[in-house]
């Protein structure tokens, strides 16, 4: 018998949230059923997409000025790679928190879509065989058809915007001075502190000088 006294412990969240299954249709990561599309082929819901957006943007905005790439640092150059940086990490820690103790099997996640897969193509299936007898009575396409409207071009993906790297590049210039300003402040360092100062100072003029060699290389792409 289960008496009041054992039904007033305290809950374990973690273990309830640890005895979530999948179950076709629903998310793969965290097995919610709402919102679900697929996502890098495969079932996501709109919560674990929205999350991966966000890890995917600062990716990108990493990759497209030759920063560090994703990692357990926040260490950044100025205050919109750090922004990029906190909401990545963010979205990943509540990735971790909702994702399923144990994930599906990819082969029974495919076998699981087949079904719907199958609705969707019947249709223009059937519709493609009752115009095979009509596509027939010719062997050859005519050549006086009206042309089709022409593919639309692909669309750059890595494509670099010259007003937002300018602006980067102002700001990192600033800094750069700032910099400077100080280590001329201290001049000759006397003291471990002055010295450790100058140190770091160093390490920043080097990294924002980095910073700004990749921005450049990233205008000269941009420009041809």
């Amino acid at each position: 018998m289960i008496d009041a006294q054992t039904l007033s412990g305290p809950i374990d969240i973690g273990a309830i949230r640890n005895v979530r299954r999948w179950s076709p249709g629903a998310c793969v990561w965290c097995g919610d059923d709402h919102a679900v599309e697929m996502f890098r082929n495969e079932p996501r819901c709109g919560a674990c997409r929205e999350k991966e957006s966000v890890i995917d943007e600062a990716r990108r905005f990493l990759g497209m000025y030759g920063l560090r790439p994703l990692g357990g640092t926040l260490q950044s150059d100025d205050d919109e790679e750090r922004e990029h940086r906190v909401k990545a990490r963010d979205a990943r820690r509540e990735l971790n928190e909702v994702k399923l103790s144990e994930l599906p099997d990819p082969a029974t996640v495919r076998k699981a879509l087949r079904p719907r897969a199958a609705s969707v193509v019947s249709e223009p299936r059937s519709s493609a065989h009752s115009g095979t007898s009509a596509a027939s009575t010719s062997s050859r396409p005519s050549s006086s058809r009206s042309p089709s409207t022409p593919p639309a071009a692909p669309v750059r993906t890595d494509s670099v915007d010259v007003a937002a790297l300018e602006t980067r590049v102002t700001g990192l210039l600033e800094q750069l001075t700032s910099i400077d300003t100080q280590m001329s402040q201290i001049g000759e360092p006397v003291g471990l502190a002055a010295r450790a100062r100058l140190s770091d100072l160093e390490k920043q003029r080097a990294t924002v000088l980095r910073t700004l060699a990749a921005l450049e290389k990233a205008r000269i792409a941009a420009g041809r």
